[in-house]
């Protein structure tokens, strides 16, 4: 099963006279990356909330926005009085320039955010406990995501690795009268340049062989055939955060068709090698999503 790092996943509840909401969006990302934004009564869990995020998130670009809403009107709260000054002095200073009143303005002060805050300095235990439920219910929801995008970028990347085995299955038929090709070539030049009385059938012969065997591609396909299976196998696995590994697999496979290609010296083999190349970077493109 392939999972994609792309997802969304958002959670609400409420617990007693809270109301937690919880909400993350991931991108794609070579390593784990979190921007997580957090009231002041979290910043005590914070270690843990990252811990929680990472060890079920694995990788990627992740946004990470908690709010909580406390109910009852019973509850002590703390005015943020250097806050409320520093938005008054701006208010003050844009209404001078527009000539309106500021007189009527602390109703809508108190409004703003983080200017009225709980007194708790911290959640307790029980609340925290509260909170994790509604964190693993976002995670859980953006990892159900993250595997359905990650069917369509599963059934994508095989179907570019047959495309790409179908090519060199093509290579391989177009590889023996490739070689024959040569040798004629070779043989004609020779006698037109030299006369083929004068050449040394057994220095030609040898010299052919030497030729022929820098040029030969038949290793090249094994091992670009056995890539491709691995890939299949892998991207079938069950292994968690294939994406690196998939990518690794993809760059040797590209190794193959590059060397193929320098080998070629054949139109037919030099069509299918760009077939395969514009497969496989659609592959790289698509593995960047991969987690």
């Amino acid at each position: 099963m392939l999972r994609s790092m792309t997802g969304f996943g958002r959670a609400e509840q409420t617990a007693g006279e809270k109301t937690f909401l919880v909400e993350i969006k991931a991108l794609n990302g070579k390593q784990f990356d979190l921007q997580l934004k957090i009231p002041p009564l979290f910043k005590p869990y914070e270690f843990e909330i990252r811990n929680m995020l990472q060890d079920n998130l694995i990788r990627g670009s992740v946004d990470c926005y908690v709010n909580i809403k406390q109910h009852g009107t019973s509850r002590p709260v703390t005015i943020n009085t250097d806050l409320i000054k520093a938005y008054y002095t701006q208010l003050k200073t844009l209404a001078a320039d527009l000539d309106i009143d500021t007189n009527a303005v602390l109703s809508s002060l108190l409004r703003l955010p983080e200017v009225v805050i709980p007194s708790t300095d911290m959640l307790d235990k029980k609340d925290f406990e509260d909170f994790t439920k509604v964190l693993h219910a976002a995670i859980k929801e953006l990892n159900e995501h993250r595997i359905e995008e990650g069917k369509s970028l599963e059934k994508d990347l095989l179907q570019r690795i047959a495309n790409i085995k179908e090519e060199e299955e093509n290579i391989i038929e177009l590889a023996p009268a490739r070689k024959v090709k040569i040798k004629e070539e070779i043989n004609s030049l020779l006698e037109k340049n030299v006369g083929i009385e004068n050449v040394d059938k057994n220095r030609l012969e040898q010299e052919l062989i030497y030729y022929m065997e820098k040029i030969d591609i038949h290793e090249e396909q094994i091992r670009l055939r056995q890539h491709c299976e691995y890939f299949a196998e892998i991207l079938n696995s069950n292994d968690e955060g294939k994406g690196k590994k998939l990518s690794f697999i993809l760059q040797e496979i590209g190794r193959e068709i590059n060397t193929t290609g320098s080998k070629a010296y054949d139109a037919g083999i030099q069509k299918c090698v760009v077939k395969m190349k514009d497969e496989l970077e659609k592959a790289k493109e698509q593995i960047l999503n991969v987690l």
